[in-house]
């Protein structure tokens, strides 16, 4: 009788029994934590195969480096208007909860958080070639695969009929892959089980109360955003029903909010927006493994809410040019930052630097991150999918139209 639910609804009941047994067991539920361990080492394990072989396929398939270029230009363009909108609409919400304002929390703000540094946008977009492509399928560096898939498949469509038996078995790996990713899915409720149980268990109501205006904050304006941005964009240039689109990543946007990873859940997203929006493999191929690693409209919300929170905290009043200096810094740092783990903290810092807050700030965050990356993740993957939406809608009317 349980195999003729459909695994959204498997999802979500194992999402609720594990906010139960969390709250009810504390955190000794972590005793099923490898059972989350478990889905994430499956999901993992096909990221690299399946980001090289549909993205070889989706390229030789198109055969034409300009359409490559025009995808790319509208993926890119995309993903930073979105950015922008989801800077501006994380600071709107903080003003108006005002979740640092009369805050009386056990935090020491001189304590000192490790964040990673970034290298900048610049050696970002170097680090993009590989110095050797196997290191970087070991490494799982899914920006340098997708370069390494990119020129393969344009370097298959200038061979031509020579390079039909490589293309036919990166075509034959895709489908292997698919198949692969469908039997890994099927793990999907109890590794949600397993992933989330012990957070609730972990952030028990007392840790989250003291910051949550923060959270609520959050939650608030993913969704406004979500429910705005990405359903508009979604009806005007694809014309597709909104409730069509939300129910048809439903599934990769729970798994991404118990994941925290984008990455991770992109075998998810992948088989969603295929099977479930009517995006085809070429465009999703190109347009969600490049919005894992650079798309960043989650985290720029968590940015807003973070800058003013902390402002409000230590007693300071954000000026219009530091506000403005917000939004660009947010929007150039989800390109400087791509492919970096820990991407929400690293940025956060960049943003206070960027208008000389105290960096000793993002101590006050910290502890409750894991909760707020649950949340911007979500969103990425959404606004991952409503890009190949977009990209899928807009190709399919200029066709109609040439």
């Amino acid at each position: 009788m349980f195999k003729r639910i459909n695994l959204l609804t498997q999802i979500l009941i194992a999402f609720v029994i594990a906010i139960i047994l969390g709250i009810i067991f504390g955190e000794s539920i972590s005793v099923i934590a490898p059972l989350g361990d478990l889905f994430l080492r499956l999901i993992k394990f096909i990221i690299v195969p399946l980001i090289l072989s549909t993205l070889i396929v989706g390229v030789a398939s198109t055969g034409d480096p300009r359409e490559l270029g025009r995808i790319g230009g509208k993926t890119i363009g995309y993903y930073l208007i979105t950015t922008g909108i989801a800077i501006v609409i994380g600071l709107a919400a903080a003003f108006i909860i005002s979740p640092g304002k009369g805050l009386d929390i056990a935090v020491d703000p001189t304590e000192e958080v490790d964040v990673n540094e970034t290298e900048g946008v610049i050696q970002t977009i170097l680090n993009i070639i590989p110095e050797n492509p196997f290191e970087a399928f070991a490494e799982g560096n899914v920006l340098q695969v997708i370069f390494f898939a990119i020129f393969v498949g344009l370097a298959i469509t200038i061979v031509g009929k020579k390079a039909d038996p490589v293309l036919n078995f990166f075509d034959g790996f895709a489908e292997v892959m698919y198949q692969i990713t469908g039997v890994v899915m099927m793990v999907a409720p109890l590794g949600v089980l397993g992933l989330i149980a012990p957070i609730v268990g972990e952030y028990g109501p007392s840790v989250l109360l003291p910051l949550l205006k923060v959270i609520l904050a959050v939650a608030i304006a993913c969704i406004l955003h979500a429910t705005v941005v990405y359903a508009m964009s979604v009806k005007t240039f694809a014309n597709m029903s909104p409730i069509k689109f939300f129910k048809g990543i439903a599934p990769a946007a729970v798994v991404a909010f118990s994941t925290a990873s984008s990455a991770g859940t992109l075998p998810v997203t992948i088989k969603n927006t295929q099977e479930n929006l009517g995006v085809s493999r070429k465009i999703s191929s190109f347009v969600l493994p490049l919005g894992a690693t650079i798309n960043m409209d989650g985290t720029a919300i968590y940015q807003g809410v973070a800058v003013v929170f902390i402002a409000q905290f230590y007693g300071m009043d954000l000026t219009l040019i530091q506000l403005g200096t917000v939004v660009l810094t947010t929007v150039l740092a989800s390109i400087g930052t791509a492919g970096v783990p820990g991407a929400g903290m690293i940025m956060l810092a960049m943003v206070l630097g960027s208008v000389g807050m105290p960096l000793e700030g993002v101590a006050l965050i910290a502890g409750i991150d894991r909760i707020l990356d649950m949340f911007r993740t979500t969103v990425n993957i959404i606004g991952d999918a409503s890009a190949a939406v977009v990209v899928e809608g807009t190709e399919r009317k200029r066709n109609k139209a040439v």
